[in-house]
């Protein structure tokens, strides 16, 4: 009796990797807002290195599956936000209680990067839908004042302004990742994701429904 090997697809991972996101997101808001002390950054670091995990596995999948916004953004993230931004960390509380001071302005050349890199990519998150967009727009807004700070040219005691941004971003991860895996439990919008802002032919990854009868959108196209 033949037969026939069938090559099952892998379901859609950006929901584990917006909920990293939204963890490095809210502790970074209570530790720029003052609502932990400094005494927090190992922790931080260690609950960073968690989220890079999930985000490069999510990048991995989603550059597999032609998601080429999705998985690059996933892929820098994943290696520059998590996994260097908790090393950082962890190194730094170290230094410090060895009295070692560190020029830690090298951080801000590299986020200018970074940041500059997301600006301009922010066009192709116009495409995508409604929440995901303003995520990005909002960390546009908080990505380039960290920067600013950490080359000390914008005084820390503007730290609260990203702090809040980057707030919102968590808070808009939660429900975007909220809403993909449950509006494709369902196969039907149970939680509202409106569509993008700019409209136009796009290639989307899907997440297959349990009983196969609807498929569900990616956020990223």
């Amino acid at each position: 009796m033949n037969q026939v090997n069938q090559t099952k697809e892998w379901s859609n991972p950006t929901p584990a990797g917006l909920v990293a996101l939204a963890v490095a997101c809210f502790c970074f808001f209570a530790l720029l807002t003052g609502r932990v002390t400094g005494n927090a950054i190992p922790l931080l670091g260690i609950w960073l290195l968690g989220g890079f995990v999930v985000q490069f596995v999510v990048a991995i999948v989603d550059l597999k599956g032609g998601n080429t916004t999705g998985g690059n953004t996933f892929l820098f993230f994943s290696a520059f936000f998590m996994l260097v931004g908790g090393l950082g960390m962890l190194f730094k509380f170290q230094m410090a209680s060895n009295n070692i001071v560190l020029d830690a302005r090298i951080d801000g050349w590299a986020w200018l990067v970074l940041s500059t890199a997301l600006v301009l990519w922010t066009p192709a998150f116009l495409k995508t839908p409604l929440v995901l967009s303003l995520m990005v727009i909002v960390l546009n807004i908080a990505l380039p004042l960290i920067t600013l700070i950490d080359l000390e040219i914008l005084s820390a005691e503007f730290s609260f302004i990203p702090g809040w941004a980057l707030l919102i971003v968590g808070m808009l991860g939660i429900y975007l990742s909220a809403a993909i895996i449950v509006n494709g439990a369902f196969g039907r919008e149970v939680y509202p994701n409106p569509g993008p802002i700019l409209s136009g032919e796009k290639k989307s990854a899907t997440v297959t429904i349990p009983n196969n009868e609807k498929m569900a959108k990616s956020p990223v196209a």
